[in-house]
């Protein structure tokens, strides 16, 4: 008899996880001790307020709904080797209630935190919980894992810099070497566009011009009219576009001045995970989360998921969750990381962010995978995607 996917995959993740745990205690005819994991989920994301288009809002509940899944998976495992883990949820909308639950949990003994919050956030967290390890699922923030390092802060989620390489690269390989750049004017628009500016800088690729996007009207009335005058400039292969609230980058495919591809924020987007991406064992995680959140699995989801696996993992091979004990294993790269995006992953020891690939997709596909063929690396071609070694100027951990 057929048997289900997740049932299958439960199995063979046990298979594995038994294989690979400590057998000193099963030698001697001792039964492996207990061991519970409490994890703390930390989320908050400020209100957008009100958007110049029909942007599809961010789910209320990601992050968390990955986090959840990644419990289900580390328990089905854990039964195993009599090892338990936990998620304690706190979801609030202001940083001073963040602020409050992190401390609530820290009251309660849990000291492994997955944080789903904007950069300033996550610093007020990581200086107000020294002794605890916390896991980065919500910010991109580039100074986070470049020039201000937190010293017990992982990263699961891509920063900007690993988004712009991924896509980068790609125009490279296509040969789109002229780029006309469109900037929003949100604080986070202009976190995109350095980002941007970095990774051209780095590849080879000419920014002919760059417009800054002022304009306050609906475009789902004028964009026919507006966005062919706004893009009319120096003849260009590629728009890049930044606009992460999401204003007016949805109106741009299509209406641009020179009949051209449009990427970045919209159009071609780098992200750290997609629906589309459903190789390597990935279509049966998005069939579990789908069953499970009744939606599709985003870039938050994923990043809270290898947040949890990430600590369930080195929790199961040491025995133990003291955070500083794992935080030391996965910065180790001694423990090789499933992501199912066909590459074993491991957090970078300069600054704690997560070697990954990076799909490249449009809405409904996926069109390619970063690091691309022929960028090289001395050690590991996943650091051509984002701050190498060199490049970060703060101290880590």
């Amino acid at each position: 008899m057929r048997q289900p996917a997740h049932l299958a995959l439960t199995c063979l993740l046990a298979l594995a996880a038994t294989l690979s745990a400590p057998l000193a205690a099963a030698a001697q005819g001792q039964p492996a001790a207990p061991l519970q994991v409490r994890i703390g989920y930390l989320g908050y994301r400020p209100d957008p307020g009100p958007l110049l288009s029909t942007v599809i809002p961010e789910p209320a509940d990601a992050g968390r709904q990955g986090a959840e899944l990644a419990i289900v998976d580390s328990n089905s495992t854990g039964r195993f080797l009599k090892q338990q883990f936990q998620l304690t949820n706190a979801t609030v909308d202001s940083p001073e209630a963040l602020l409050q639950a992190a401390k609530a949990q820290h009251d309660q003994g849990l000291r492994l935190f997955v944080v789903n919050a904007p950069a300033a956030s996550l610093r007020a967290l990581s200086a107000a919980l020294p002794d605890s390890l916390l896991s980065n699922a919500g910010s991109p923030d580039d100074s986070l894992r470049s020039s201000q390092c937190l010293g017990n802060v992982l990263h699961s989620l891509p920063g900007r810099a690993m988004l712009a390489d991924a896509l980068v690269q790609l125009l490279v390989l296509r040969k789109w070497q002229r780029a006309l750049r469109v900037v929003g004017q949100t604080e986070d628009d202009q976190a995109y566009p350095a980002a941007l500016h970095r990774a051209v800088k780095r590849f080879g690729v000419q920014l002919v011009a760059e417009k800054i996007w002022t304009f306050d009207n609906d475009q789902r009335r004028s964009a026919q009219a507006d966005m062919p005058l706004f893009t009319q400039t120096a003849e260009y292969d590629v728009v890049l576009v930044a606009d992460e609230r999401g204003d007016f980058g949805e109106y741009l495919p299509y209406q641009t001045w020179y009949p051209r591809p449009v990427a970045g924020t919209q159009g071609l987007t780098p992200t750290g995970w997609h629906k589309t991406v459903e190789t390597f064992g990935a279509a049966q995680l998005q069939k579990r989360f789908e069953a499970q959140a009744g939606r599709w699995m985003n870039d938050r989801d994923f990043a809270a998921w290898m947040a949890v696996r990430s600590i369930a993992s080195a929790a199961s091979k040491l025995r133990q969750a003291e955070p500083r004990a794992l935080q030391q294993l996965l910065l180790s790269e001694q423990l090789p990381l499933d992501g199912f995006k066909g590459r074993k992953l491991s957090y970078r020891p300069w600054n704690g962010e997560l070697r990954q690939p990076i799909p490249l997709v449009q809405p409904r596909a996926l069109v390619s995978t970063s690091p691309q063929e022929g960028f090289l690396h001395p050690f590991n071609e996943m650091d051509s995607l984002g701050y190498d070694k060199p490049e970060v100027t703060c101290r880590y951990p």
